[in-house]
């Protein structure tokens, strides 16, 4: 059985939820190209724009998992989950740039909303597992992930982009169904807990440990969005489809959600300090592997990038579930920073990645990234100096 009796319910609507929100989050990178090309715009404002929609989805999750613990309200899950499902499908309708900057900050600031309160709950609903329970529900937002850009190409490829906002509809009724399915606080706990928020980022930030996991997880995020960005420019000006380029984004999460998902188990068999090192030395390797065969051998260049996604996701639901257990009483604040606020610096990052890219050419600059968690992996000995 995955879940106890009591858990079961609301994990499985925690995680549905989860799968849906991210379904949202995933749908811009791989029909991006087109919707440049149909606002006419260039690659680096492009992607200027589509690094806007994670850092709003991003770095302000650490604020709002401050409020999520100190209020005790279940409204963030609620409330983020309509607001991304509702403004994210308007994205691709809108034929002005200031409008499709609007509606992608909303969505974005949705997803921040729905992210640190949620991943906090999984924890706090966990009768069994925790890290078990935390690796099903990160595995179900990267299966989200990677059946986002497969639903929007699809429809774009089909029907077109103006066909887009029906997919609002499965987002705003999940999040009214969630009203009567996830338990409430009880009165006990609903009272609002004193900390402040200047406190709680000093405790975290000044923890060797939580910096630590903090870069590893900025690292894994620095992969993850330079291929999802960036890769279906390059597939786009190698003349494929629109549905080509969602099913190779699709491949590549969803063998990412398959990696979380059995992280917990490597981690027993193989230790954690050894899933770490795979996650982060292995991609450099695949990359330099798909830099050779992306022109001569596309077929197996499209597996090889696959793989990458497992390999690039595999300790996540480990960063995760080990920086909760380092200061449990901030479980939503640190969610936001290792789920939210990690990919915000990349975010920022991607705006000059996009310039240099254009400027020189995608795959090398994508084997120059791959390379840094590969020597920045000598980190990871130091997360277990304090056990020794």
């Amino acid at each position: 059985m995955i879940y106890g009796n009591k858990e079961r319910r609301t994990q499985v609507w925690l995680c549905g939820a989860h799968f849906i929100n991210d379904i949202y989050t995933g749908v811009l990178n791989p029909i991006m190209p087109f919707i440049a090309e149909q606002v006419r715009i260039s690659m680096p404002i492009a992607t200027i724009i589509l690094s806007c929609s994670h850092i709003f989805s991003s770095l302000l999750q650490p604020y709002f998992g401050f409020f999520a613990d100190k209020m005790r309200k279940r409204a963030f899950i609620f409330w983020g989950l309509l607001s991304t499902a509702l403004f994210i499908s308007l994205v691709p309708t809108a034929k002005h740039i200031p409008l499709m900057i609007l509606f992608i900050i909303l969505g974005s600031i949705g997803s921040s909303l729905f992210h640190p309160q949620s991943l906090g709950f999984v924890v706090k609903f966990s009768e069994t597992d925790s890290v078990k329970n935390m690796g099903i529900f990160i595995a179900m937002g990267t299966l989200g992930f990677s059946t986002g850009p497969l639903v929007s190409s699809s429809i774009a490829q089909f029907f077109g982009l103006s066909k887009m906002p029906v997919m609002a509809c499965l987002g705003v009724l999940w999040a009214l169904l969630m009203f009567s399915c996830v338990p409430k606080f009880s009165k006990s706990e609903s009272k609002p807990l004193e900390f402040s928020l200047k406190q709680a980022f000093v405790d975290i930030l000044s923890n060797r440990k939580l910096n630590i996991l903090n870069i590893i997880a900025m690292l894994k995020s620095l992969i993850t969005t330079s291929c999802s960005i960036l890769l279906p420019f390059l597939w786009k000006a190698e003349g494929y489809n629109k549905f080509q380029i969602g099913a190779a984004l699709f491949c590549f999460l969803f063998l990412g959600g398959i990696g979380s998902l059995l992280s917990p188990k490597a981690e027993q068999k193989i230790g954690t300090a050894n899933v770490f090192y795979i996650s982060m030395i292995v991609t450099f390797p695949m990359m330099l592997m798909f830099m050779f065969t992306y022109k001569t051998m596309p077929l197996l260049s499209f597996v090889i990038f696959a793989l990458m996604g497992f390999v690039t996701m595999f300790a996540t639901p480990i960063t995760m579930s080990m920086a909760q257990k380092v200061l449990p009483q901030y479980k939503s604040i640190i969610g936001g920073f290792i789920n939210g606020f990690s990919w915000g610096i990349v975010a920022i990052a991607m705006s000059m990645i996009g310039y240099i890219a254009q400027a020189t050419s995608i795959v090398p600059v994508l084997v120059v990234i791959s390379i840094i968690p590969a020597i920045c992996s000598v980190l990871v000995k130091y997360l277990f100096a304090e056990n020794k």
